[in-house]
């Protein structure tokens, strides 16, 4: 944890609390959070028999939002507990059956459906780029498609704000990073994933108690406006707050007169000297931050709180944090809110989940004008001199290139886990991977990483092509 953290969190980091991602039970989604069009062609398939044919679907980004470099794989816990437990309810069933859709047939055999397949995946906190597949399910077709709602949203959310967050954690050079994002995401279940995400890129903590609870991440926090203004005096407020946390306090000093309030903070923090304890630090929350943070730093400064860190946010992102350290403020940590909890400058992907097999041959998408990539797949990642030096995207039964490290892994086998990773061990791989990522691909104007692409699936991809326009091309006219 970079320096300062454990002057900004209440608690420390407990892995233990982090069995396999720490989806606890009964939260996961239930069947019918579905697209409809996924129930309709699974009815299709049922009544042609071809339900139980093996089909593959690989998930991908076609490509990143102007400026970054890479994502990050985040949200396969989610899926994996979903798919671990599919199955549809009483209530569920008797819906559908109401709708006047569907055959009392094709709902007594979705009572008994459950995920029977695989899925390969990148671990989460590895980090991927445009057209490499980060997860690929492969099982009867009905099942694969019935999970891609929940996969494209689980891990494309996920994914967006782990990146965002790992792009925070690239600019502030060591400072303090905690996610303040909980009441501007768009719902509850919104903010707890970004809460994970965001500490699995490398952030320190959350405001968010629940995810303390359920994930074991350190929670921070300081205090409102509205508690200095409830009380008649600003130094009151402070002091009445130090003395419920006479170890912990970090004052908003930014209520009325910043460098004012930045006095009065001083004026507690040496009372809490005199009797045996330390003021943490301040906040700014508001106005000009490049020179308020000089401000304040030379008040504590001259008071003698030198180690009294001052903590700034306010609607910023990676951004804010490039230029705020460019300008020279002496800023030792940021609460980072609403633009990482809705991903402002870019909240979604061109995230796709696509047949790519489909009973023993490979299946693309013609129209359009974006390459679509069939078969199975699997991407390696090659280095030289201690660093990334580009992936190479290929079929999952190729041999890689020389050096090549593979990056999807078995994950689920018939159904069940068999693997299973904690949230420190994907935050461990995902800081280990951006280190090894070339600094000119993890700044805010990223340059392109490169990808390339096999002769193997090259050569796969020009006879899927021939293949589907002799099946599929213009009907002649008549």
């Amino acid at each position: 944890m970079p320096p300062g953290a454990s002057r900004v969190s209440n608690q420390a980091y407990n892995p233990q609390h982090d069995l396999h991602g720490t989806t606890r039970p009964g939260t996961r989604p239930p069947a019918l959070l579905v697209d409809l069009y996924q129930l309709t062609m699974a009815q299709s398939y049922f009544a042609e028999g071809m339900h139980e044919r093996p089909a593959t679907f690989s998930l991908f980004a076609r490509s990143l939002p102007p400026g970054w470099g890479y994502l990050v794989a985040a949200g396969l816990d989610d899926v994996l507990a979903y798919l671990e437990g599919f199955a549809f309810t009483d209530d569920e069933l008797e819906y559908l059956g109401g709708t006047g859709l569907f055959q009392a047939d094709f709902i007594a055999f979705l009572a008994r459906v459950r995920f029977s397949g695989g899925v390969r995946a990148m671990p989460e906190g590895t980090l991927f780029f445009p057209d490499e597949s980060v997860l690929e399910v492969a099982g009867p077709i009905l099942e694969a498609q019935l999970a891609e709602t929940i996969v494209l949203n689980e891990i494309h959310f996920q994914s967006l704000v782990a990146a965002k967050a790992a792009r925070c954690v690239d600019v502030a050079a060591g400072r303090t990073l905690v996610d303040f994002s909980l009441r501007r995401t768009h719902r509850a279940d919104a903010g707890m994933r970004v809460a994970r995400s965001s500490f699995l890129a490398g952030f320190d903590a959350t405001s968010n108690v629940l995810a303390g609870l359920e994930y074991g991440i350190p929670t921070a926090g300081t205090m409102a406006h509205s508690y200095i203004e409830s009380f008649p005096d600003e130094l009151e407020a402070f002091r009445a707050y130090c003395r419920a946390y006479p170890d912990r306090a970090i004052l908003l000093v930014d209520t009325y007169d910043t460098v004012e309030g930045a006095r009065r903070a001083a004026v507690v923090g040496r009372e809490l000297a005199e009797s045996g304890h330390r003021l943490l630090g301040v906040r700014l929350d508001s106005g000009d931050l490049p020179q308020l943070a000089r401000d304040v730093r030379a008040v504590l400064d001259e008071a003698g709180l030198g180690d009294a860190i001052v903590f700034a946010s306010g609607g910023m992102d990676e951004r804010d944090i490039e230029g705020l350290l460019a300008a020279g403020a002496p800023i030792d940590g940021f609460g980072i809110g609403s633009r990482l909890g809705t991903v402002a400058d870019s909240p979604y992907l061109d995230m796709a989940y696509k047949l790519v097999a489909f009973d023993g041959r490979p299946t693309l998408k013609l129209s359009g004008s974006t390459a679509m990539w069939p078969g199975a797949k699997q991407v390696w990642r090659v280095a030289a001199e201690d660093a990334y030096a580009r992936d190479v995207l290929g079929l999952s039964g190729e041999d890689g290139p020389q050096g090549g490290e593979p990056m999807l892994v078995e994950v689920m086998r018939d159904g069940k886990r068999v693997a299973l990773g904690s949230l420190v061990d994907a935050r461990a791989r995902c800081a280990a991977q951006r280190a090894l990522l070339p600094e000119r691909h993890r700044s805010p104007d990223a340059e392109r990483y490169d990808v390339e692409r096999t002769a193997g699936l090259v050569e796969l991809r020009q006879q899927a092509v021939a293949e589907a326009l002799l099946q599929h091309g213009s009907p002649p006219v008549a």
